[in-house]
């Protein structure tokens, strides 16, 4: 029996329905985000649910002779008619989608966004991936008319969306009126939680899982997707330094060090060449870059040191596939000890990865700080700051057991006129103790909600 080809409810649905309503034509929608996390299907699904016609254009599949009807930018006609032919649709107008996919690919069919929505019969989307990186726009005017949002990976109530539940939006009266939930309930959503690590938030993954495949299966999922984004990084930097820092990501933060440090790695690449790599790597949307604060007040990206700073994947669910790649598949067995919390590996670290990327889902940059101890030659760290009105809420994150959290008693003791509340995210259930905010992993994307 063939499996089901699902299309997954997704958040930014309502970002597009939004963009359709307010700019009635008046800009084009560029979706941006790392490869297979879904832009494509949810323009396209977009389209056949809000248009009476919905076309897409694959420019990485596109013929010369529908890119040669982007030649001539000043008879508008004349490309709307190529564009019809091609596709074998009849645009009606004000109620026609065009999608231009991986439109990076083509970057002169970026530029014609201009004129198309100066023509405004039509809407347009746009989905690209590395679509930040200089060499795909050098030679292009950016339409003004253009405005854009990233598509990030599943996050966990999408994940529970696919898997028929909706118990997350239950949840938001608890994690606001900070009362904990009885401990069924709990047992039950960090099981929950735990598979959604596993999987990740990779549609296809999430596909897999939904399919009821193995968790074999869904590795070989994610190992592909990770050998497609190793693909794209040759093409960018042919040395291989590029999927070098992409792969040692799991390493650098296993560590346990202050920063992510490419000594490790290659100590001949030059400074300047390895922050262009850094950059291209970040405008890749495969990773999440946090950054150090020096003044962890409001205002961070004022005080951020660019040169200092850690690195996670944009996925949990490839970073636990890149964590064992040391071997040709990850068993079973590895996946079975993650979901019921036995892995004997310190998960700490992959926690860290699933917070940033629910931090960064939830509309967050990623932000850290370290300040010395006492000695003078060691560290205190908070592992995420975020802003909270005029003041920050400073993040600690914990695998399993709360142990003393001396570094954030010594960061509210320095700056506990700039805190609204100290955070521990961890496995245990919400309340507060000690004056410190215990929420568990899986409400971390409340921290989103107004």
């Amino acid at each position: 029996m063939a499996d089901v080809v699902n299309i997954f409810r997704r958040k930014a649905y309502d970002t597009l329905r939004e963009w359709k309503e307010r700019s009635k034509g008046s800009t084009a929608m560029l979706i941006e985000g790392s490869r297979r996390v879904g832009k494509s299907t949810l323009a396209k699904s977009f389209g056949d649910s809000e248009y009476s016609v919905c076309v897409m254009i694959d420019f990485s599949k596109a013929s010369q002779r529908v890119k040669a009807l982007f030649d001539d930018l000043e008879d508008i006609d004349a490309l709307v008619r190529g564009l019809q032919l091609h596709t074998k649709r009849m645009f009606k107008e004000r109620d026609t989608l065009v999608i231009f996919d991986e439109v990076q690919r083509f970057p002169r069919a970026r530029e014609s966004i201009k004129a198309l929505v100066q023509d405004g019969r039509y809407d347009y989307i746009e989905t690209g991936s590395l679509i930040s990186i200089k060499r795909n726009v050098e030679n292009i005017v950016i339409p003004s008319e253009e405005e854009s949002f990233t598509l990030h990976p599943m996050d966990f109530e999408e994940f529970l969306w696919a898997n028929g539940d909706n118990t997350f939006e239950l949840l938001e009266d608890v994690f606001r009126n900070r009362k904990g939930l009885d401990g069924f309930t709990h047992s039950v959503m960090m099981k929950r939680y735990m598979e959604y690590i596993a999987v990740g938030g990779m549609p296809q993954a999430v596909e897999a899982f939904v399919n009821r495949k193995s968790y074999q299966e869904i590795d070989k999922v994610k190992r592909n997707i990770i050998k497609l984004y190793m693909d794209d990084f040759r093409n960018i930097d042919s040395s291989g330094m590029m999927g070098r820092y992409f792969a040692n990501i799991p390493s650098e933060l296993s560590r346990e060090t202050m920063r992510y440090r490419t000594t490790y790695i290659d100590k001949d690449v030059g400074s300047n060449r390895e922050k262009e790599l850094f950059a291209e790597l970040e405008d890749s949307k495969t990773v999440v870059v946090s950054y150090h604060v020096n003044d962890p007040r409001v205002g961070m990206s004022m005080t951020l040191d660019p040169d200092f700073f850690k690195m996670y994947l944009e996925d949990t669910g490839l970073f636990v596939t890149l964590c064992f790649m040391d071997k040709g598949t990850s068993d079973n067995i590895i996946y079975e000890h993650l979901v019921s919390g036995k892995l004997p590996a310190n998960l700490g670290y992959v926690f860290e990865n699933a917070v940033a990327q629910a931090l960064v889902a939830a509309g967050y940059k990623a932000f850290y700080h370290t300040f010395p101890k006492e000695d003078g030659k060691h560290y205190y760290e908070i592992d995420f700051i975020i802003p909270s009105g005029k003041k920050i809420i400073p993040i600690e994150v914990k695998s399993s057991k709360i142990k003393p959290h001396r570094s954030m008693d010594k960061f509210i003791e320095k700056h506990g006129r700039d805190i609204d509340v100290p955070m521990m995210i961890s496995t245990k259930n919400i309340g507060m103790v000690d004056g410190i905010l215990n929420i568990p992993i899986y409400m971390t994307g409340f921290l989103g909600r107004k």
